[in-house]
């Protein structure tokens, strides 16, 4: 998720945390560990992404594909990592080193503030299809959620109103709303979000700022913030199921002799019946691999695909497969030549320990799951041309797609 998102997330949990401890017996000691509770919740959101500064370790883009979301992004680092945040708020804030060393309560928030932050962002980055490696060096594979788009507003929404209704002066309480409203407005006009889409997140702002303004208690509102976060990511695994499904039958009677290795989903923000995706099928008769790009509407009838957002869409998907699902021209490769280079070439080889989708030639390689993105394609390697760097500490990630390689890639 973008840093944005886990911000807002770490916030509201790490204040839906601090109203469900018992009161410190004075004011002071309670403001301190409010604003303890909510810095270290938000900051253990963050702090794994700090494996930004590891990526010139390797030429690019080796450096960010393998560096972003590796080795910080792992239980066992998370040890090392809350360790030094905590020593961080201990030694740069004297109120809060003072408070925790006369307050039980404020120690057992501080603690589980720091396990929740990091938990989230874990949990939050498995939700797309960009994947992370949780369990390594124990189990080096790769894991995708497939569920939520990496920017996704119900959770701005969700948490960012009970937080901004909790803002005690009235000019900065404004302004974040105000913020928040033109931020969901401009998504909206600029095609990232439908309108439909638009209407359920003013009902879920609505339902949250009703009950923390006419109860007068934010804790509530909190808590159902995180219930509905929840229950839309539910509702997002459900719709990205049985969007595979779809997808892999309907690829399968396309091309029998083939077999569907994956298929990479992606949802639109806070639409559950609009996705993209990216496929993979293998034919070892043929020695051949194929990839293809398409978007899927689970509701074709209600919400035909040309419907769904507009700045999402992929202008190549044009063929109508079947209902509601349409693909662009598909993307062939050649199983011997894509083994040979992941033996002979190493940067072919660490590359591959990132690369879930593909499209090897002898001149370049990339990942077809970010083809259509607005930057560019980032993940693309030149395998032909200037000298390139020796391969050097190189993590060691699971391949992706070790079911394509064949035996003895390692």
């Amino acid at each position: 998720m973008d840093n944005i998102t886990h911000s807002f997330v770490g916030l509201g949990v790490g204040e839906l945390l601090q109203r469900s401890l018992p009161a410190e017996p004075d004011e002071a000691r309670q403001r301190t560990r409010h604003r303890l509770l909510l810095t270290a919740c938000a900051a253990a959101s963050n702090f794994p992404d700090l494996d930004l500064f590891l990526t010139k370790l390797l030429p690019a883009p080796l450096g960010y594909l393998l560096h972003h979301r590796g080795h910080t992004h792992t239980l066992l680092y998370a040890l090392p990592q809350a360790l030094l945040l905590l020593a961080l708020l201990w030694t740069l804030w004297p109120n809060a080193r003072r408070l925790l060393r006369e307050s039980r309560t404020a120690r057992a928030g501080l603690g589980t503030a720091i396990v929740l932050g990091f938990g989230l962002h874990l949990s939050m980055d498995f939700l797309n299809s960009y994947g992370i490696h949780p369990f390594y060096p124990f189990d080096p594979r790769w894991f995708y959620g497939d569920v939520v788009f990496i920017v996704e507003p119900v959770f701005w929404v969700a948490f960012g109103v009970p937080l901004a209704l909790a803002i005690p002066n009235r000019p900065a309480r404004f302004l974040a709303l105000a913020g928040l409203a033109l931020f969901v407005l401009g998504a909206t006009w600029r095609g990232y979000l439908g309108w439909h889409s638009l209407l359920v997140l003013a009902l879920i702002g609505a339902a949250v700022a009703a009950l923390r303004v006419t109860r007068r208690h934010s804790r509530r509102a909190l808590a159902l913030a995180a219930i509905i976060s929840i229950g839309f990511i539910a509702v997002q695994g459900g719709a990205s199921s049985a969007g595979r499904q779809r997808i892999e039958t309907t690829l399968q009677a396309i091309d029998p002799a083939s077999k569907v290795l994956d298929v990479a989903m992606t949802g639109y923000p806070a639409q559950p019946l609009c996705w993209s995706f990216v496929s993979i099928e293998s034919n070892e008769g043929a020695g051949s691999y194929r990839l293809r790009r398409g978007m899927l509407s689970l509701a074709p009838r209600w919400l035909p695909v040309d419907a769904c957002p507009a700045a999402f869409r992929d202008s190549d998907a044009t063929a109508v497969a079947a209902a509601g699902i349409v693909l662009a021209a598909p993307w062939q490769g050649d199983l011997a030549m894509l083994r040979n280079l992941s033996r002979s070439d190493c940067h072919v080889n660490a590359w591959l320990r990132f690369a879930r989708m593909p499209a090897v030639t002898e001149d370049a390689a990339s990942d077809l799951r970010y083809a259509a993105t607005p930057r560019g394609n980032f993940t693309a390697l030149a395998l032909s041309g200037a000298a390139r760097e020796a391969c050097a500490d190189v993590p060691q990630w699971g391949y992706p797609r070790a079911d394509l390689l064949g035996a003895g890639v390692r």
